[in-house]
């Protein structure tokens, strides 16, 4: 007796890709589902290249850690609000007096601070000047030729401009003249205007003076610190205020979790997270952390706080 085979096996094909191609398809949908995709802008310090470079790392961890496509946007820091304003971002990278000015405007949320060099989540600037030049006290600025920083730099204009004030000099007043520097590297270049005569004294961030060093660009013993700032938070993770507080809450613990040995891929290559965003880690203050800097911009009439 002979059985027909090829009609059954064919059947039994048919039912089998009955059964799996609806499996094939799900199994598909899940697979090209997409992520939600949200953006965080983050405060040019020198220009789009470099922030890009240092944050995209960053960005991708934080992706894989909440499962979100984290975009990284480059804002100059004088765009910065505007573009926060529209809608741009949500999520903000910035210096801590652009923090207190979206906190007073805006009222964001408060994430995290960057941890980096001696002081960690906090830094400070000086007054300098160049060792051998006779300028040894903060008296001896009067009728000299300065140079300071962005003017929203917190710790490259606002502190040393505070500073002076609360030691009885008026910039506007009591110096020959002073100046910001043009284009990219700012503080940099304020440095370097001191070291090589260019301005008699200069308002330096402490952690570029320490970076400039350990990169053998500068050595402590070409300057003299006239007067040193407190010290203060540093750069800074905000959210707006409608994000959902829970994925804050996941942000932040990513953002206190970060271990120097934490890699993401980038364009094929393994590039450690912290390294890559100049970074040694990150902090969680309190809002009342920053209200030295709030002080400061009082009574400097500088923003949040300008009167005129």
């Amino acid at each position: 007796m002979q059985f027909r085979t090829a009609p059954l096996r064919r059947t039994c094909r048919i039912l089998l890709l009955t059964l799996l191609i609806p499996t094939m398809l799900l199994s598909g949908c899940k697979e090209t589902k997409k992520r939600p995709v949200m953006r965080i802008g983050f405060m040019n310090c020198n220009n789009q290249q470099e922030t890009m470079q240092r944050f995209t790392p960053l960005a991708k961890y934080l992706s894989e850690k909440l499962n979100i496509d984290f975009i990284p946007v480059p804002v100059d820091t004088v765009d910065f609000e505007k573009r926060f304003k529209s809608g741009e971002f949500a999520f903000t990278h910035t210096n801590s007096l652009l923090y207190i000015i979206l906190k007073k405007h805006y009222d964001i949320q408060l994430i995290a601070s960057d941890k980096r060099g001696n002081f960690g989540a906090r830094s400070g600037g000086a007054i300098i000047a160049r060792k051998g030049s006779g300028i040894t006290k903060l008296s001896d600025i009067k009728g000299k030729r300065m140079v300071f920083g962005p003017q929203l730099a917190p710790t490259g204009y606002l502190a040393e401009y505070d500073l002076m004030l609360r030691n009885g000099i008026d910039p506007e007043k009591d110096l020959a003249y002073y100046a910001i520097p043009s284009g990219s590297y700012k503080h940099e270049k304020l440095i370097y205007g001191v070291l090589y005569g260019k301005y008699d004294v200069g308002a330096a961030p402490l952690l570029d003076m320490e970076n400039m060093t350990r990169e053998g660009k500068i050595s402590p013993d070409d300057f003299v610190i006239l007067a040193q700032t407190p010290i203060i938070p540093y750069c800074t993770f905000g959210a707006a205020k409608n994000v959902d507080p829970e994925l804050v809450k996941k942000f932040r613990q990513a953002l206190l979790d970060l271990k120097p040995t934490d890699t993401v891929e980038v364009d094929g290559e393994r590039v450690k997270v912290l390294k890559a965003a100049w970074d040694d880690g990150f902090e969680q203050l309190l809002d009342s952390d920053y209200d030295p800097i709030r002080d400061m911009a009082r009574r400097v009439n500088m923003p949040p706080y300008q009167k005129y």
